[in-house]
């Protein structure tokens, strides 16, 4: 008993997710010792929601692995291809199913006040029993409650996207990370071939959207911000970080990805919101400006850029898509300022 305590202990000890979504595997592996357990995280429209596996560990694994977080949507499975999954997802209720080779697996939502999350699935030789089935509810009540209070501490309430005051804090985490120096603790993840890309940060502002809620009042407004956050959801991978920072603004850190790519990325994403059409207030566009991250960059440095870049964006014609480091090379805008003479002291 002592041992389980423990490991429950370590397990609200983390506020990293990736972490908490491992040491949840790696408890139940401990306690169980299944064939496999697999923690799936539903991805993309509610309507088809794909899985994508953040922690799974099979006999003789020492660590649990994770799908690559470079995948984009299409590469995952959809939930519907599943039944059986899909039954304890959109039923929120655990499921106990024989597989074809004899194994027993059993389910469970993973759920927050609002909508299942996604499922955690344990295959094991027998049945399991009613007090390893007590174990298995005690560990998903602590990992829900602890993730509903980051939720609570990290998110913005209204659209459930990370809010302003946990940016800076990701930022110098996501940038500082070395994806070939992680510890033997985490995940362990095969190396993309974008690794030595750069990141990309880049602000969104919808554009007339004093007009929206002019016209439509606050409601309709706070309507067109959910739907645009959904929109973001769908046109950026799992691993890309996605902000609001209050109004009509949100922010992107768009992990390691060659600048073609970048550029193609924020271009699918302002034509889907160009093509959505939104209940009452119909079509809306919106501009985004984003610039590369330095080695040495602060949070409030590459904002700034990315922040430029978007203001002109809105103020030569809105609705596009505008990239710093090309606006400074075209003279449009001008360089960061760099000391390079003595320090001037007053």
């Amino acid at each position: 008993m002592k041992e389980l305590i423990d490991s429950v202990a370590n397990l609200t000890g983390f506020r990293d997710r990736d972490m908490i979504d491992v040491s949840v595997a790696a408890v139940l592996n401990d306690w169980l010792q299944p064939e496999k357990i697999s923690l799936f995280k539903l991805q993309g429209e509610l309507s088809q929601p794909r899985l994508f596996v953040r922690a799974e560990m099979k006999v003789g694994d020492t660590v649990p692995s994770s799908d690559p977080p470079w995948l984009t949507l299409e590469d995952l499975p959809l939930l519907s291809a599943f039944p059986a999954r899909a039954e304890c997802v959109t039923e929120n209720k655990s499921a106990e199913w024989q597989s074809e080779n004899g194994t027993w697996v059993s389910a469970y939502p993973v759920a927050s006040e609002t909508h299942v999350l996604g499922l955690i699935e344990i295959e094991t030789k027998k049945a399991l029993t009613s007090a390893h089935e007590r174990l298995v509810s005690g560990v998903l009540r602590i990992y829900r409650n602890h993730l509903a209070l980051l939720d609570y501490s990290e998110q913005d309430t209204l659209t459930g996207l990370l809010n302003r005051k946990t940016f800076d804090d990701s930022f110098l985490k996501v940038i500082g990370a070395k994806p070939s120096a992680l510890p033997s603790t985490h995940i362990e993840r095969r190396r993309s071939p974008s690794e030595e890309s750069p990141f990309w940060l880049a602000v969104v502002d919808i554009d007339h959207f004093k007009s929206v809620n002019d016209r439509f009042g606050h409601l309709i407004g706070d309507e067109v911000l959910l739907l645009l956050a959904r929109i973001l959801r769908s046109s950026f991978r799992m691993q890309d970080r996605l902000y609001r920072f209050g109004g009509e603004e949100f922010v992107i850190l768009l992990e390691r990805t060659p600048k073609n790519q970048a550029e193609m990325v924020f271009e699918r994403f302002r034509h889907a919101v160009e093509k959505f059409n939104f209940p009452q207030v119909g079509h809306a566009t919106a501009s985004v400006g984003y610039t590369q991250v330095q080695p040495l960059d602060s949070p409030t440095s590459a904002f700034d850029r990315a922040d430029q870049a978007v203001y002109f964006a809105k103020q030569h014609g809105r609705n596009q898509v505008r990239c710093f480091e090309t606006l400074v090379e075209q003279g449009h805008l001008q360089g960061p300022q760099t000391s390079t003479g003595d320090i001037e002291l007053f």
